[in-house]
């Protein structure tokens, strides 16, 4: 059987792109990459005299785009959609008589099946768009409702205000700038902005924190969005989703968009498009999440924060480090940082880079939780569990040695923002950080200690919770006074060797947590 162009078991490039709507530089993306063979190129039929040579597929790539489409709404990167293509069979019933198109077909296969590698890059070099270079608005909203990355068309078509100069994390909340006058007055259909974004969020958004959702949020405000939260549904979490929404501005023009909205872990990532552009690039780009959450993290804003500081460090490690062979010290400190790191997460700590054998974390003010007690709960944690810990080493080893975890919190208003080395690390500036690290120099034997300003950020009821205090020598015997606070010179005799060390934070009040009533 020859190869006929009129069979209907054929199909040309251009009746592809107009019954699946991909671009011509997808169906090119796919052919190199082994997803659809290459066109059988022949010479037109001769009511096409026009045309000198059209590439013709068989029908069954129809079926093969469908699935592609199918596994990227599914969140499928393309490395793993050219992967599931490697050992899928190209031939098909329209073909099998056809030995020109056959032995075509097989050549195909083997560059896909025998060089996977190969292919894969193929599908790598496709994806040349990065998030520097999208020109469409786009912006990722962090679980704390913040905007922590933006781009310049966002700021100027979306928002229509610098974003990036905005240094305070909670002034970046994007409900607030979305019920902000500057908004309205460009907007006309501002409400329905506001419910879009709503409706995405709502898989991270829990009705009951809407009061304080930001500081100031107006009672008309909370009562709004409370209305809106009940009659719209949840949006599908960890896909891509695809909405159309325009944008009525106040002198009557629209502005129409298909709008993507990708889910992470550290929050959503929303692109615009205008809905007469081609978004073929895009969704290639979106569709390999990591790649776009790896270049997410390593551009976010740093931002103004209210957050607790939590240093923890071992204490005497050189000492013990010396007592155990290597392998015996390094086994400790590995299963310690194991141990503790459920607390850590439990209580949503973040990590940060901190020297030596210790700990440092961070925990962020957000709506819905108490960063301060946060804190708390996890330092009280962290001292029963090295309680625990140190007891097993004591049976284990046969020595006198008990592990103390010394602790030291301050709470303040920095710059928190990621660093971006081999991996991603945070880390915050100032001297909350300072501080809570001095303090942890100050507490011995698993003591720990907050400074003033930390503990006053607990309400009266909470505070009346916490069991917090000051030994003080009263004739020659120690008594703890409850809820007092002492100046860390006067904790240390001026003869004390460490007094120099803490010359920094000599007249810082401090008081230590003793447990919780």
């Amino acid at each position: 059987m020859m190869f006929n162009s009129d069979d209907e078991n054929w199909v040309t490039s251009k009746q592809i792109l107009l019954k699946t709507d991909i671009s011509r530089a997808t169906l090119n993306n796919y052919i190199k990459a082994g997803i659809i063979p290459k066109p059988v190129v022949k010479k037109p039929a001769y009511t096409q005299k026009s045309t000198k040579r059209i590439g013709h597929f068989p029908k069954t790539v129809f079926e093969r785009i469908e699935i592609v489409k199918r596994l990227k709404q599914e969140g499928r990167s393309m490395d793993e959609i050219v992967k599931s293509f490697i050992n899928m069979p190209l031939n098909d019933e329209s073909t099998k008589d056809n030995h020109t198109v056959q032995n075509q077909l097989k050549k195909d296969r083997t560059s896909v099946s025998e060089k996977p590698n190969r292919s894969i890059r193929a599908a790598d070099e496709v994806i040349k768009l990065t998030l520097e270079n999208i020109k469409s608005p786009a912006y990722l909203i962090n679980r704390n409702f913040e905007i922590e990355w933006i781009n310049r068309e966002a700021e100027d078509q979306i928002f229509k205000r610098p974003i990036r100069l905005i240094d305070d994390s909670e002034s970046r909340n994007v409900f607030k700038l979305l019920f902000d006058w500057e908004f309205h007055s460009n907007v006309r259909n501002w409400e329905e902005i506001v419910t879009f974004h709503l409706a995405s969020l709502k898989p991270i958004f829990p009705k009951n924190i809407i009061p304080e959702l930001y500081d100031g949020i107006s009672e008309s405000t909370v009562s709004f969005l409370e209305k809106i939260y009940d009659d719209h549904p949840t949006s599908a979490e960890n896909v891509v989703n695809k909405n159309h929404i325009k944008f009525v501005k106040q002198n009557e023009s629209v502005e129409q968009y298909e709008i993507y909205t990708l889910f992470f872990r550290e929050g959503i990532f929303f692109v615009y498009i205008p809905s007469d552009s081609d978004d073929d690039e895009i969704r290639q780009l979106l569709f390999n999440r990591q790649r776009v959450i790896n270049e997410l993290l390593g551009q976010r804003m740093p931002s103004m924060v209210s957050l607790c500081v939590l240093v923890a460090d071992i204490q005497d490690s050189v000492k013990i480090s010396a007592e155990l062979p290597p392998f015996e010290y390094f086994e400790l400190i590995n299963q310690l940082w194991k141990t503790l790191a459920v607390s850590f997460e439990k209580h949503q700590g973040i990590h940060g880079k901190h020297s030596g054998d210790g700990f440092l974390y961070y925990f962020i003010k957000k709506p819905g939780s108490n960063y301060i007690l946060d804190a708390i709960n996890c330092a009280l944690e962290l001292r029963k569990k090295m309680t625990e810990f140190s007891n097993e080493w004591k049976l284990r080893k046969k020595w006198t040695n008990a592990l103390y975890l010394n602790i030291g919190i301050n709470e303040g208003k920095e710059f928190f923002g990621s660093i971006r080395t081999s991996v991603i690390e945070y880390t915050a500036l100032g001297d909350t950080i300072n501080y809570a690290g001095r303090l942890s120099d100050l507490a011995r034997f698993g003591s720990i200690w907050a400074t003033k300003n930390f503990l006053n950020k607990l309400s009266h009821e909470e505070l009346n919770n916490i069991d917090f205090g000051i030994m003080r020598k009263e004739h020659g015997k120690d008594i703890f006074v409850k809820s007092t606070y002492s100046r860390v010179m006067d904790l240390l005799d001026p003869a004390d060797k460490r007094y120099i060390k803490f010359m920094d934070i000599v007249t810082l009040p401090v008081a230590e947590i003793i447990n919780k009533v």
